[in-house]
């Protein structure tokens, strides 16, 4: 049985609609928690596929967070010797700064649901059945793209979204993974966040969740199963 293992920065930002896919495909699944846990050890870097999930800090705050050293490590040990990666929010920022790109602020945070715009090369990936679809963005900061990546996608307010790198390397700036039923822990978890968006409201969240969630699972399982048969 082939083994997953997901990095979690926070409780409520994990594998979501990704966990029980992975689990029906036959794949093993757990957790590391980011702070409480060794993440250097030989397991994450061996393990047959590492995901990087969300979370509100920044890729580059080792002065606050210095077990980033420990994670940034792992990352580029997968990425160098090409171990299936795939990289969520704050886990693509990582990826990318593993890979020598700048991560820093955006000039506007981007939280809710906006159209995701594929590139040609997106087009021919497994992100294709999401292009021009509405998904969940949650961040402030961004990133250039890495030297040797593909570009994939990009929003009206950020132009890398998504980039693949090398055969087994996926990092996507937005939630494809998160469902409308862990929504909520996500609007509490996040509570601080909202209110210091001007014009930013659970409601209004909550109202977009309603339209865009449901149809938007079916094609980000599509698009997951689709990269889990690239990695092979």
């Amino acid at each position: 049985m082939p083994a997953a293992i997901a990095i979690r920065h926070v409780p409520f930002e994990d594998l979501g609609l990704l966990g029980p896919l992975l689990e029906r495909r036959g794949w093993r699944v757990s957790y590391r928690e980011a702070g409480v846990d060794d993440l250097s050890g030989p397991d994450l870097a061996e393990a047959d596929l590492l995901v990087v999930l969300g979370g509100p800090i920044g890729a580059d705050d080792d002065v606050s967070y210095p077990w980033l050293a420990d994670e940034l490590e792992t990352i580029e040990r997968r990425l160098k010797g090409d171990k299936p990666i795939l990289g969520i929010c704050l886990g693509s920022q990582l990826m990318a700064r593993a890979l020598g790109a700048r991560v820093y602020s955006g000039q506007v945070k981007e939280i809710g649901w906006a159209r995701l715009n594929l590139t040609d090369a997106g087009r021919r990936s497994c992100l294709a059945p999401v292009d021009e679809t509405r998904v969940l963005h949650w961040h402030g900061d961004t990133f250039d793209l890495p030297e040797g990546a593909t570009l994939l996608a990009s929003t009206a307010l950020y132009a890398n979204q998504a980039f693949s790198w090398r055969e087994r390397a996926l990092a996507l700036q937005f939630h494809l993974e998160a469902g409308a039923a862990g929504l909520e822990r996500w609007y509490i978890g996040h509570a601080g966040e909202i209110a210091s968006v001007s014009g930013l409201t659970v409601a209004d969240l909550r109202d977009e969740a309603a339209r865009y969630a449901a149809p938007l699972a079916p094609l980000a399982e599509q698009c997951f199963a689709a990269w889990l048969d690239a990695i092979g």
